[in-house]
């Protein structure tokens, strides 16, 4: 497969392109870099600048977030093709408000948008922008309405429990 083959598909893939047409699609695609990782390599990770204001967008293989909470690292999502990850920096938030680590568990190819070069569309295809935005609020409501609903059946798992741990 081709990297621009890579690309497109990876879009179809993602809630990024639900309501672009094929040509907003080619734009879109035109902005982005492809970069490989290796199986065990760290992508991103809290505090971490390299990647700050870039979305990354799963285009193969196996990526994995996780959180350690005191001592225990917390798998929260493996990622599918066209999964989206460093949102919180790409709509402008800073390093600091990164709380997951990023990992590639099997050799992986990323898609990464950068949010200077995203914002050149503003002024010309201002609808992709747009729409892309719109994707990224379902991909985010999605991530939320999952965690909801993981932290329901944890609570009733507990409760029929009799609260024993």
């Amino acid at each position: 497969m081709t990297t621009g083959d890579l690309i497109l598909q990876a879009l179809r893939n993602s809630t990024l392109s639900e309501e672009l047409r094929d040509s907003e699609i080619d734009a879109l695609a035109s902005l982005i870099v492809v970069r490989d990782f290796k199986a065990g390599q760290s992508i991103l990770k809290p505090g971490d600048n390299e990647l700050k204001d870039t979305l990354l967008i799963l285009g193969s293989g196996e990526v994995e977030a996780t959180a350690t909470t005191g001592e225990e690292k917390v798998t929260l999502h493996l990622l599918k093709p066209g999964d989206l990850a460093g949102i919180i920096g790409f709509v402008g938030g800073s390093a600091m408000q990164i709380s997951a680590t990023v990992v590639a568990k099997t050799d992986s190819k990323l898609l990464l948008l950068d949010r200077a070069r995203f914002e050149t569309l503003l002024n010309t295809q201002p609808a992709i922008v747009y729409y892309v935005m719109r994707g990224i609020v379902r991909h985010v409501h999605g991530i939320v309405r999952r965690m909801n609903m993981q932290s329901v059946q944890m609570s009733n798992y507990i409760y029929k429990q009799g609260g024993r741990y």
